[in-house]
């Protein structure tokens, strides 16, 4: 009598029991909890909403709908006292559009990145701060800062050479020659850095770090149930360039303060990190022929949804076939009323 494959299955775990514990079992995928983002269709289709603890990645173009779909999230969570973290890197977050979808902007944490602020709100008035507080102050020149004078130290430097020059130098002493530099085609490392850093890109690469850094401050206290990242006003070649390590740090580091982490980009970058990843396309705008502007449609697609429960606990033979993971809702005006 031939044994049956449990029997099998059987012996070979418990001949593996000491080495390799529960050899042909695979191990129970992590289910995380989920929080609804207030669209109806979206929470649907991912079974409950965005992951809780875990990074979330909403990519697509501008006009796309990434920052509604953030700002609904935002408005759920701030409606049940939860403080929020909103890391502008793109500086396009506008409060107004936030509260007027739901948002406590008193349970949100506004970053700007690459923006110097000169102006102040007291009172409900907006003010103009003096230039001295925004103005880093002139260098003091003298001794010590002092105004008398420069520092003993910097009145040597270069007096030799000026001495050299008032005479004519000896046949015995060492002539001074300069050393020529051989002509090469390729360029050096000086000129592809001025390349690179031009007045654009430095702009654009000291908000992404500014970004980065903002990110690493809120995740190490902890305390926030969510954080967005909003780089979706930045090129991609720009976002390309932050490190994976980066976004393994992010991570862990939500998965440990059991905080959402949102992350708005026009390319997906995060790769394995980030346990979901939506597919935004280009928003079409509703209402048919009417000459009124009535709202937009925007369209998400789930392009990778990791620890997904299952409905059943058989395994099939044969792969299942994979349909398309597409939702699509309506945003509509204020001023839009139904037909």
């Amino acid at each position: 009598m031939m044994p049956t494959a449990s029997a099998i299955r059987l012996q070979i775990e418990s001949a593996l029991a000491r080495k390799i514990p529960s050899a042909l079992t695979p191990q129970p995928k992590m289910v995380r909890p989920a929080l609804e983002t207030g669209i109806g269709p979206l929470d649907d289709l991912l079974r409950g909403g965005l992951p809780v603890g875990a990074m979330s990645e909403l990519t697509g173009p501008e006009c796309s709908g990434r920052t509604s779909v953030a700002l609904s999230f935002l408005a759920r969570l701030t409606e049940a006292n939860k403080v929020c973290a909103w890391i502008d890197v793109s500086n396009t977050f506008d409060p107004a559009s936030a509260a007027s979808v739901g948002v406590n902007l008193k349970k949100l944490l506004w970053v700007r990145c690459g923006n110097q602020q000169t102006t102040a709100t007291r009172a409900g008035r907006s003010f103009r701060l003096p230039e001295h507080y925004v103005t880093p102050s002139p260098i003091k020149k003298g001794l010590h800062g002092g105004g008398f004078g420069p520092h003993p130290r910097t009145e040597v430097r270069g007096l030799s050479d000026a001495v050299g020059e008032l005479f004519e130098p000896r046949c015995a002493e060492p002539q001074h020659r300069p050393r020529l530099q051989k002509e090469s085609a390729e360029p050096s490392l000086s000129m592809v850095t001025q390349t690179i850093r031009t007045p654009k890109r430095a702009k654009q690469y000291d908000a992404i770090e500014q970004g980065v850094r903002s990110a690493d401050l809120l995740l190490q206290p902890g305390g926030f149930s969510a954080i967005v990242l909003d780089m979706g006003s930045v090129a991609p070649e720009y976002v390309a360039r932050i490190e994976l390590s980066t976004w393994h740090r992010y991570r862990l580091a939500a998965e440990r303060m059991q905080s959402s982490i949102l992350l708005l980009s026009q390319y997906p970058c995060a790769k394995s990190s980030s346990e979901l990843q939506l597919r935004l396309a280009s928003a079409e705008e509703s209402g048919g022929d009417s000459t009124v502007f009535m709202g937009m449609q925007p369209r998400v697609e789930v392009a990778r949804q990791r620890f997904t429960q299952a409905e059943t606990n058989v395994v099939p033979l044969r792969k299942p076939p994979q349909s398309e993971r597409t939702a699509c809702w309506e945003n509509r005006t204020t001023w839009a009323v139904p037909r």
